[in-house]
């Protein structure tokens, strides 16, 4: 049913190709997105930051995910098929039109991480590890994600341990169950190490 769903919302949210001055749903494309972005959305900066980038412990940035990533997240969560209690009630009353002008503005934005200082034994550690569960093959070698996959390199390393750990102990619904099979198996420091090295991209 999830899966249908993500089609779905694929289908109704896919747009051609925009230029400057085309007008997207009714929205200005950008430059001027930042001005138009329905006042309900600006709630988002609270935890994710006004650019996407986040300073709130737990909270993901989301400045340079993909586009089609970030509209398939906010209409599942809108939706309830992705459980995120808090989000859900922020996106209640979004239309998809104002979904899409969200992460258009959110998928333009210059991602720039404030990871913790690196270990290199960590940082060698989640290499391995990530080429050994070939994270590269969807998130890009660069693991900067596309389409459905989302952006690793530079994403808070908080997030992306409990992300992954909720992937690996069966909590993380609504969302892809290949991350599940992936990362079964993996302890927690493996996970850190893999969130470290991750973040710790550029």
């Amino acid at each position: 049913m999830v899966r249908r769903a993500v089609d779905t919302a694929r289908r109704s949210l896919a747009a051609p190709a925009l230029f400057a001055g085309v007008v997207f749903w009714g929205l200005p494309t950008l430059p001027a997105l930042a001005q138009v972005l329905p006042a309900k959305a600006q709630v988002c900066a609270a935890c994710h930051g006004a650019d996407g980038n986040s300073v709130t412990p737990g909270s993901p940035s989301l400045a340079a995910q993909p586009r089609l990533f970030l509209e398939n997240t906010l209409v599942m969560v809108r939706e309830g098929l992705r459980d995120i209690a808090v989000m859900r009630g922020m996106l209640k009353g979004f239309t998809d039109a104002e979904i899409s002008a969200v992460a258009r503005f959110y998928s333009s934005q210059t991602l720039k991480p404030q990871p913790p200082a690196a270990d290199a034994a960590r940082v060698a550690r989640g290499a391995t590890l990530s080429k050994a569960a070939l994270c590269g093959t969807c998130h890009l070698p660069d693991y900067s994600g596309r389409e459905q996959m989302p952006r690793l390199s530079g994403q808070r390393e908080d997030f992306l341990f409990s992300s992954m750990r909720d992937f690996r102990d069966g909590s993380a619904t609504g969302r892809d169950t290949i991350m599940a099979a992936t990362l079964r198996g993996m302890s927690d420091e493996e996970l850190r190490d893999l969130a470290h090295y991750f973040a710790q991209k550029p």
